[in-house]
């Protein structure tokens, strides 16, 4: 992966419009995530007269492997597969662009000379907002549960499975992160769930049971309600509501 990345950015040495190759996910500085299943994703900074071209002229990347799928998944880059497997997920940006967006955990992996030495910085970093402490976190995972056990009864069971099992869960990880119980590697901005097995193991959060699918709302609710009631201060009126509601959930699918 690393080798192919250094490839890649090897043959822009010799194009005069071309600006930087970062690296990013497990080939930016979080490199001890990269395994056999990793993707390669990265950034390509160019002048403006040439973003068009290397989006639309893939002969930059098929010099480093034949390809043998791709598609263009966002105004600024695409999706490609190569004949020997590797995945790729990149984006080409000019440098007012990259400068307007946000990213972590850039790596420069070649620069021009006249590169701006803080490429790898992203020009809107990535700052915690306000609403990244505790008790928002246990806020939300609750309000989640209530709303999500009333879809539940609604018969939209896909919306509460989302909203209990997912955007539940994705508080509960946060909430970890922001307390410091999180450690290394640190949790994605962009996919709070990646590497949460790693992360946290079965000791910390029981996924088992708040992930148990479909049709099993009910007790995904439960599992994570009383997970947080065993860690931290929890609304009695509210933790008593979304009792309730799956005692009622529990009854319409038993009668």
């Amino acid at each position: 992966m690393l080798e192919r990345l250094d490839a890649i950015a090897s043959g822009f040495r010799s194009r005069g419009d071309a600006i930087a190759v970062l690296g990013l996910g497990s080939v930016g500085i979080d490199s001890e995530r990269l395994d056999e299943h990793s993707d390669l994703d990265f950034f390509v900074v160019v002048d403006d007269d040439a973003k068009e071209r290397y989006l639309t002229e893939l002969g930059w990347l098929e010099d480093a492997g034949p390809i043998v799928y791709s598609f263009d998944n966002s105004p600024d880059g695409r999706k490609v597969l190569w004949a020997d497997g590797l995945y790729a997920e990149y984006a080409i940006f000019t440098l007012d662009e990259l400068r307007a967006g946000s990213y972590v955990g850039a790596r420069v992996v070649w620069a021009r000379d006249d590169a701006p030495p803080d490429i790898h910085r992203a020009g809107r970093p990535l700052t915690p907002p306000p609403y990244e402490r505790p008790e928002y976190q246990v806020g939300e995972a609750l309000t989640n549960l209530y709303v999500g056990l009333h879809r539940d009864l609604r018969g939209e069971h896909l919306a509460a499975t989302r909203l209990i099992q997912t955007h539940a869960i994705d508080r509960l990880l946060t909430y970890l992160d922001v307390t410091g119980a999180a450690g290394r590697p640190r949790q994605d901005p962009f996919a709070v769930e990646r590497g949460a097995e790693r992360r946290f193991g079965r000791d910390a959060l029981p996924f088992a049971a708040m992930v148990p699918g479909y049709e099993r709302n009910r007790e995904a609710a439960l599992a994570i309600l009383e997970w947080l009631e065993a860690r931290t201060e929890v609304s009695g009126a509210l933790a008593g509501e979304i009792r309730t509601l799956a005692e009622r959930v529990r009854e319409c699918r038993d009668g």
